[in-house]
């Protein structure tokens, strides 16, 4: 979005930035704050509105049903699009089916076509709940957008009919997409997460409350409160965990989310600084579970040796995907 131009606004609901604060969607939209960004911002400048379910930057919480309502007819009264990222469509339906009143009877994949009929389109990253490892599409209801796009993608990507994609590929999004909204599935997938984040905090691990879909998130600078955040504390645990036991996680934090102040040059920092530990789907055994939590709970007994760290070289967008980083 910014490489085109344009600048990204995040209007989760505040309790989002509390990571102890209970609550079964915190990842919904503050609908009073899109409205007031609409009358502020002026519904020409809004070219989309996009809710992402689950809110992976924001501990993988859900988004409710009636907020999905709510921000799309708030959408559609002002005329700006509304469309979901929903690479984790299928875990956001199984908190609805789980966690919303009126609900509980339906089935998943129920609850996934009545998500999807309140968008004007979606955006996914098959590698998530399409159950493949690799891959992505755009949906859309516009057929005149889909055109252009079908054009854009000749150019960029392949044909439309594969998009660059193997055939085997193809097929293996159109299984996983069948596949996904098998609630024993789901139950058995996010229970697994669930208990990661229960051996976690038994450990003394702080984490982001409550468990999300996909991942457990601890709560990096808390973990190394020795770390100013300006040193990247999310990045320098993930670089200790893989010291220690040769665990790959993920910043979410000051090096994925910070940017430089263009009048001051300073780093703006985001107001959470995490490492998410994601579960990969259908791999891991409670085994790796206890794995994960010993590694962590050893290195918290020596969190003292992990150091901060500055950047030496990052791109001008989206600089965590290529960042390099050194001790001080």
């Amino acid at each position: 979005i910014e490489v085109r131009g344009a600048e990204a606004a995040n209007l989760v609901r505040s309790e989002a930035y509390d990571p102890q604060a209970e609550g079964d969607f915190k990842g919904d939209m503050d609908v009073a704050a899109l409205k007031s960004f609409i009358e502020e911002k002026g519904k020409e400048r809004i070219p989309v509105v996009m809710l992402t379910v689950t809110n992976n930057s924001g501990g993988g919480q859900p988004v409710s049903m009636a907020n999905i309502k709510a921000v799309s007819r708030i959408c559609r009264e002002a005329g700006i699009p509304f469309f979901l990222d929903a690479c984790r469509f299928a875990e956001n339906a199984y908190f609805i089916k789980q966690r919303e009143k009126g609900y509980g009877d339906r089935s998943v994949l129920e609850i996934a076509r009545e998500m999807f009929s309140h968008a004007d389109g979606a955006t996914m990253s098959a590698k998530k709940d399409a159950l493949v490892n690799i891959g992505g599409f755009i949906t859309l209801n516009d057929d005149n957008l889909a055109e252009k796009l079908r054009n854009l993608l000749i150019i960029t990507e392949g044909f439309p009919t594969y998009g660059g994609l193997a055939g085997r590929d193809l097929e293996a999004v159109a299984v996983g997409l069948g596949e996904v909204v098998d609630e024993n599935y789901l139950e058995y997938r996010i229970g697994q997460v669930r208990y990661l984040g229960d051996i976690l905090t038994e450990a003394g691990v702080p984490i982001y409350r409550p468990v999300g879909g996909h991942a457990v998130y601890v709560q990096a600078d808390k973990f190394l409160d020795h770390i100013p955040r300006e040193q990247y504390p999310a990045w320098a645990l993930t670089v200790g965990l893989y010291r220690e036991a040769g665990v790959r996680a993920v910043e979410i934090g000051g090096v994925m989310f910070g940017k430089k102040d263009p009048a001051t040059g300073r780093e703006i920092l985001p107001e959470l600084e995490l490492v998410r530990l994601t579960i990969p789907r259908r791999v891991y055994t409670i085994s790796h579970m206890h794995y994960i939590a010993e590694a962590l709970a050893a290195l918290k007994t020596k969190k003292d040796s992990v150091r901060g760290l500055r950047i030496v070289y990052q791109a001008p967008h989206l600089r965590h995907f290529t960042a390099r980083l050194e001790e001080i």
